[in-house]
């Protein structure tokens, strides 16, 4: 297969696992916690910004063709996550201490895309956890944007650090000679 091909198929991983982490964490519903990135940010780190956005972008169009159609708007969330990974990895090395900087720049932005797109398109209830606390939040006299973000944000934060901290760990421990010719942000 070629470098072409190859670069493809990791970028196809990366979706594979963001929707496998995503459907698991789900599944057991731990709070607080999606996982549903790590891929697009496995592949930024290796393959760079482009294909980190594609991935994003792809998964979220598959995983709404496949489950819940909520999940395609929301596809502009993970472009942006691939897009700021892959340059974020492109300038400094994606070690622990970049992955937990990293971790916070996609904890903030991440809500500040997702959740006008929450409340532009859903009113703001979207059908996950974050849909008890944001009724709460508005019942409480909070706007909504403020309702919607705030759940979205405090959710992400545990996320988006656990994510990096993650492919941060696991670029670490991958022999560079498995990622030879396919890594462009060394």
């Amino acid at each position: 297969m070629g470098s072409k091909g190859s670069t493809l198929t990791f970028a196809a991983m990366g979706i594979v696992i963001n929707i496998v982490f995503g459907t698991a964490v789900k599944m057991l519903h731990l709070p607080l916690l999606y996982l549903d990135t790590i891929g697009t940010i496995f592949t930024s780190v290796i393959l760079g910004p482009w294909y980190g956005a594609v991935t994003g972008g792809l998964t979220n169009i598959i995983q709404g063709v496949l489950t819940n159609p909520k999940n395609i708007p929301f596809a502009l969330v993970n472009i942006a996550i691939g897009v700021i990974v892959g340059f974020i990895a492109k300038k400094y090395k994606f070690d622990f201490k970049t992955a937990i900087i990293t971790g916070v720049i996609l904890a903030v932005i991440a809500p500040l895309i997702g959740t006008p797109i929450a409340v532009w398109i859903y009113g703001g209830i979207t059908g996950d956890g974050n849909d008890i606390i944001f009724t709460w939040l508005v019942q409480s006299g909070k706007t909504i944007f403020t309702a919607a973000f705030i759940p979205r944000i405090t959710g992400n934060i545990l996320d988006k650090l656990v994510s990096c901290f993650l492919v941060a760990l696991l670029i670490n421990r991958i022999p560079n000679r498995m990622i030879k010719g396919k890594r462009i942000n060394a």
